[in-house]
């Protein structure tokens, strides 16, 4: 495919062989055609998982929407309060590290507002019982810092004492864990990702003085089953039995580092996972995944497996390693997906940057050389709750989204990525704030609200973009193009995906590995006819767009159908080692 910046003149409609009638039944193939008599349609696809289907939107839950204001517990803490501890940065700029408010009702009062963005599924921050007070040891953080947690609370559910058990911040009244699942699925067809921890609990030593529930950890009739009582790792003893669920070397901060040799923790967390799942959780996200080692998650995930066998699980890696993170996808690791940090980065790096060639993206794919088990069911995103959010336009976010539904992977938002909330701004800063009702009503009327409702809609409806291979034709500067191709059990679907990250509408001349039949635009229903006569078109996209062209019909290009055969033969190789 050509590309060019030139405005033609010419319509559309007088290049291409176009049937105002949709008659097609006299397109005939042109030479070069792969498509064989008497042979079986070769079936193409990046994945067979039913995950593949998902979009994830991520939400911290207590810096979304306060729903019911009865739960938010703001007398709590006693001389260490839990509720709004604000971090003031100059020119009026501020954080947060106390409870805001976000709850269950909150969620699903938006729930709605999540379904029509084009989302299936909806990531909550995790569930369980974190102490009620802020935290007195550890190192004092303040606005800008990094890696402290003194005087922190447990807002973001990540320092968890009873697994067992969910946050009183969390539910109301009327509205439980199971009711939460339940409504989401059932109302707004939306599933639930549990976010579960197994690799520690709460901030566990370094204490002033020790405080209930941190270093604590409960099992589901309340009894006390570990605690850490405010002693440095290297002076616990494993002999001790309140000991002997914890490590004795350091982990992450002062957080309590968990014995992944203690059979009890697994059991452990067997139950308490399995608890939520019989409650409406759809898939798992694994927090801190490389922190523990492979044969821990593998026995995790194997018990789990045992009473949900198709269950999806994705694991934080934190790393930009392709290497390391795919370590995570091999079935004697455990065999979870990943998020694709990899890919963070380099998403980032080419839409924070007009200037940057859209063939910088391709480095983090690995389409076919085996890193991962399969690439195709990686998590992709640009945005987390861990690191700065992405430092970008109004633009950049809209070309951003228009990528991450189009290309492999299955993608994911983070809550306020669709008002550009926060830009650029890393946790102590702001990237945890608040977002509240009126910014969501506000958001209904955003651009890159708008723009991302549009393509989420597309790929929620196109096989090709959930499933298909993908084979790149032309990266160069604002421009893109790449195929999906889905043939599975007589389910044929190619999707020609064409992406302008520049600031004025471009042409495109498709010319290279294009299938005869009919084309239809996903977005306006345009169709196209291309056939032995016209095997090229041009198309123009706007400034900062996308284009998807479907053809619903096997693929007929021999040069397209080699790379396409090469390409499985090679997951499929990777899959089976």
């Amino acid at each position: 495919m050509n590309f060019s910046r030139a405005l033609i003149i010419t319509s559309v409609s007088s290049i291409l062989s176009f049937s105002i009638f949709g008659c097609t039944s006299s397109v005939t193939l042109p030479s070069n055609s792969s498509v064989m008599s008497n042979k079986q349609t070769p079936e193409f696809y990046g994945t067979l998982d039913p995950y593949a289907s998902e979009s994830v939107y991520f939400l911290l839950t207590d810096r979304f929407v306060d729903g019911d204001k009865t739960n938010n517990h703001e007398a709590q803490g006693g001389k260490y309060p839990s509720f709004d501890i604000p971090l003031n940065g100059p020119d009026g700029q501020q954080a947060n590290v106390g409870y805001l408010g976000g709850d269950f009702k909150g969620v699903l009062n938006n729930a709605e507002y999540i379904q029509n963005m084009g989302f299936t599924s909806v990531w909550l921050t995790p569930i369980y019982d974190n102490p009620d007070q802020a935290f007195n040891g550890g190192d004092k953080v303040a606005f800008g810092e990094y890696y402290k947690d003194g005087g922190k609370t447990g807002y973001h559910g990540y320092w968890a004492n009873n697994f067992y058990q969910v946050d009183e911040h969390l539910p109301s009244k009327d509205l439980s864990f199971a009711d939460l699942t339940k409504q989401l699925k059932n109302k707004h067809d939306l599933n639930f990702v549990l976010d579960i921890v197994a690799n520690h609990g709460s901030p566990s030593y370094s204490m002033v003085e020790d405080q209930p529930k941190f270093g604590e950890i409960y099992d589901q009739s309340g009894k006390l089953v570990a605690n850490h009582q405010n002693i440095h790792p290297e002076k616990l003893d494993p002999s001790n039995p309140m000991h002997a669920f914890f490590n004795t070397h350091t982990g992450l901060a002062q957080l309590s580092d968990l014995n992944e040799n203690n059979e009890a923790v697994l059991d452990y967390f067997e139950g308490a996972y399995l608890k939520w799942i019989a409650q409406g959780a759809h898939a798992l996200r694994v927090d801190t995944i490389k922190e523990m080692p492979h044969h821990f998650w593998k026995k995790l995930f194997d018990r789990i497996r045992q009473h949900h066998p198709d269950i999806f699980i994705f694991g934080e890696s934190y790393s930009y390693d392709a290497e390391f993170i795919a370590e995570h996808t091999r079935p004697e690791n455990g065999g979870a997906s990943v998020l694709d940090f990899p890919g963070r980065k380099a998403i980032t790096e080419v839409f924070e940057n007009t200037d940057s060639d859209f063939s910088d993206i391709l480095s983090y794919l690995h389409l076919d050389d085996g890193i991962y088990q399969n690439p195709y069911e990686l998590m992709t995103f640009y945005d987390n709750h861990d690191m700065e959010r992405m430092n970008a336009t109004d633009e950049g976010f809209i070309d951003a989204n228009n990528w991450l539904f189009t290309t492999r992977g299955i993608p994911v938002i983070y809550y306020g990525s669709e008002i550009n909330f926060m830009t650029g701004q890393p946790e102590h800063k702001g990237n945890r704030n608040y977002l509240g009702q009126q910014r969501i009503e506000q958001a209904k009327n955003y651009i890159i609200h708008n723009e991302l409702t549009s393509i989420a809609h597309v790929r929620k409806s196109s096989v090709a973009l959930q499933r298909g291979l993908q084979v790149n034709a032309d990266f160069k500067g604002d421009l893109a193009s790449f195929y999906r191709v889905y043939q599975n059990n007589g389910d044929n679907q190619t999707a020609l995906v064409l992406l302008n990250k520049g600031d004025s509408e471009a042409e495109f001349t498709l010319d290279k590995m294009m299938s005869t039949g009919l084309w239809t635009d996903a977005m306006t229903g345009q169709e196209y006819l291309i056939d032995n006569n016209n095997l090229a078109l041009n198309l123009t996209v706007k400034s900062h767009g996308v284009a998807v062209l479907l053809l619903n019909s096997p693929i007929n290009n021999s040069e397209l159908l080699t790379q396409l055969l090469s390409q499985q033969s090679k997951l499929h190789e990777a899959a089976s080692q």
